[in-house]
């Protein structure tokens, strides 16, 4: 299959090396101000998703609930519990930060857009992955803040999980409602403007990873971590992948779903999003000086599950009688 120029992933390379080269504007406490740029940019983000989010698509997907627990088990429970496991048998090889950032790609909700694309292009249940994608988004709102608090805790840390919830409901879940209510008169022009909308969405995102890399590196939290970390989150991000996209394969296969529904178990229940994860890690860790080290999991399992559900995309939608 062939695989098209992302600028999406290609701006995320040159996001970090622009935070290595001018760290300076995007730091706390630089022009730009990022502590109150960022949560304006995690608003637009999420308003645009409310104008563009379709309940009547998610009505049609809603009555297959057998189908909805497995996919929120899986991403809200089996997902967390398999990364204390492996973060457990292979704590002594990972930093502490980076330990905590593959915790938070485990606690995070499924993608929405991409979760749907590849469904379609398998050929699976595509209401069914709509319905599942946006009730992750909005039951993560409370369960991925409830697992990072817990998991900080057994740390010796902690994060004020009320300033947390409420700086969520605040600058994320408030923006989705107001975009729901404008739907009347906006739905129309979102529709015409899917690529505009999906720029500004990408855009910003990439701007909040911008800044959270340069108060890491003004901070010298990179100093000393060297290509190892990198390599270590390639791995881990790898493992952990297959890990869970073979509990959850079995799990639907042992649930006796058809081979529409199995598809869109997969792909919702083995996928993570870059598009709320990096709203959410801003508003989570807020001034953490590490927050540039926490993102690199998700930063990379972000590409390698769009390759590999790709592939299996492709493979799937060839199967016989479709």
């Amino acid at each position: 299959m062939k695989f098209k120029f992302d600028w999406f992933l290609w701006g995320m390379v040159v996001a970090v090396a622009l935070a290595w080269l001018i760290p300076g504007p995007g730091a706390h406490g630089g022009w730009l101000h990022p502590e109150l740029l960022n949560k304006a940019g995690v608003a637009v983000i999420f308003f645009l998703s409310g104008v563009s989010l379709s309940f009547a698509a998610m009505k049609a997907g809603a009555l297959r609930w057998p189908v909805h627990v497995v996919v929120q088990t899986t991403t809200f429970l089996i997902f967390p519990l398999v990364g204390v496991a492996l973060l457990w048998l292979t704590d002594r090889w990972i930093s502490p930060e980076l330990n905590v950032g593959f915790f938070f790609l485990c606690a995070l909700p499924s993608t929405v857009s991409s979760s749907v694309a590849m469904t379609a292009a398998a050929r699976g249940n595509v209401p069914v992955a709509v319905f599942n994608a946006t009730l992750s988004s909005l039951i993560g709102v409370i369960v991925t803040p409830l697992w990072i608090s817990w998991r900080l805790h057994t740390e010796g840390g902690g994060v004020d999980l009320g300033k947390v919830i409420l700086d969520l409901m605040l600058w994320l879940v408030l923006p989705l409602v107001l975009g729901q209510l404008a739907r009347p008169w906006l739905a129309e022009w979102a529709k015409r403007n899917k690529k505009f909308i999906h720029v500004v969405d990408r855009g910003t995102i990439l701007l909040i990873i911008y800044t959270s890399f340069c108060d890491s590196i003004a901070r010298g939290v990179w100093s000393g971590q060297g290509l190892s970390v990198v390599a270590i989150a390639v791995v881990g991000s790898l493992i952990l992948f297959f890990v869970v996209l073979w509990i959850v394969e079995a799990i639907a296969k042992m649930a006796g779903f058809n081979v529409e529904d199995r598809i869109a178990t997969v792909f919702c229940g083995s996928k993570k999003t870059i598009a709320s994860g990096v709203p959410m890690a801003q508003l989570i860790f807020a001034a953490d000086p590490r927050l540039g080290v926490i993102l690199l999991p998700l930063m990379i399992y972000h590409p390698l599950q769009l390759v590999i559900c790709g592939v299996l995309a492709g493979r799937w939608a060839k199967r016989p009688g479709v």
